[in-house]
């Protein structure tokens, strides 16, 4: 397998390399691909050096998979080329998940709707995936109406930038800002743009990309989106509107028995899912599950996982190994 990873400094191309490592990705040869600045410099990968190369570069040697971590106008620019000379691209940029000709794909729910035609497969927004890894199998027995969620997530999100700013501020240190305002001692209820409803971008990736995903666009979905001063992982309050009557013991058993879901629960000596012991897993994790007694069918949880991981890099190298093994490669 000849790979390209495209965005290979920064934070989650970082992590994509790790993540291809870990899971022992049949790599055969590896071309890290990244901006002009950035040719020529080193990345490691299984203790051996390799230089960054040019986008033009990478296309000429036809590997045969490209995963993409280089922002939305990167992805538009380059995809598009990879993808013509046959190169299969999985793209982590918000650029393609809401085209109507694209797969969105998170691989325990929907990698059967990929063929070998698929040449640009998107991979969702981080917050999106982990809160359907674990709705998923309870929309299959009790079929979800109304989804209500809040996120609390890492300044990882965001990149090595607004890690350095917390850090600085922790430090009490002047630097260079990611964000508009503080974020340590802090919570920031904006995540990317404003939109004309009043929501911000991510939330609306989050309403658009989840009933894409789920190939169910009667499921309701409103979101609120916070940056909170955490590494690790992203966490969610969700709150989920089902069709059917549940049995909270029933909700456990399916979430216990579902792939890439770890349940966490356990009120009576206070265990639950964090932000830190979802660090570097590729696992969802899921706890506080509890009724919502204030209206019937409706269930109350929580949501960890590492964003970085699960939430980019992990799924991103999930849907290459799926190609792989169904021979769509």
């Amino acid at each position: 397998m000849k790979v390209a990873v495209v965005g290979a400094t920064g934070l989650v191309g970082t992590k994509m390399l790790q993540v291809l490592a870990e899971r022992n990705f049949p790599v055969t040869e590896l071309f890290p691909v990244a901006s002009e600045k950035s040719i020529g410099k080193e990345v490691d990968y299984k203790g051996k050096k390799y230089k960054v190369i040019s986008a033009e570069d990478a296309i000429a040697v036809k590997p045969d998979v490209a995963i993409f971590s280089a922002g939305g106008s990167t992805s538009l620019e380059l995809a598009p080329k990879f993808a013509a000379a046959g190169i299969t691209v999985i793209d982590n940029s918000s650029a393609w998940r809401m085209d109507a000709t694209k797969k969105l794909i998170v691989p325990e729910i929907n990698a059967d709707a990929l063929t070998s035609d698929d040449k640009i497969i998107a991979n969702p927004n981080c917050s999106t995936i982990q809160m359907v890894v674990a709705l998923n199998p309870l929309h299959k027995k009790f079929i979800i109406k109304r989804i209500v969620v809040s996120t609390y997530q890492s300044v990882t999100g965001t990149g090595v930038k607004a890690v350095a700013q917390l850090m600085n501020e922790r430090k009490g240190i002047d630097g260079e800002m990611a964000y508009k305002y503080q974020i340590d001692m802090n919570a920031i209820p904006q995540i990317d743009v404003f939109l004309d409803n009043g929501y911000t971008k991510e939330e609306m990736k989050m309403v658009n990309e989840t009933r894409k995903i789920m190939r169910d666009d009667s499921i309701r979905v409103t979101a609120t989106a916070v940056r909170i001063p955490v590494m690790g992982g992203h966490s969610e309050s969700v709150n989920v509107e089902f069709e059917k009557d549940f049995d909270l013991a029933d909700i456990k058993k399916i979430l216990s028995e579902a792939p890439g879901v770890v349940v966490v629960d356990d009120p009576l000596t206070q265990k639950y899912p964090m932000p830190k012991d979802a660090h570097e897993k590729d696992d969802v994790f899921v706890g506080r599950l509890r009724r919502d007694e204030t209206q019937p069918n409706t269930l109350n949880m929580w949501i960890v996982s590492d964003n970085l991981r699960k939430g980019a890099a992990t799924n991103a190298v999930q849907i290459a190994e799926y190609l792989l093994e169904k021979g769509l490669l």
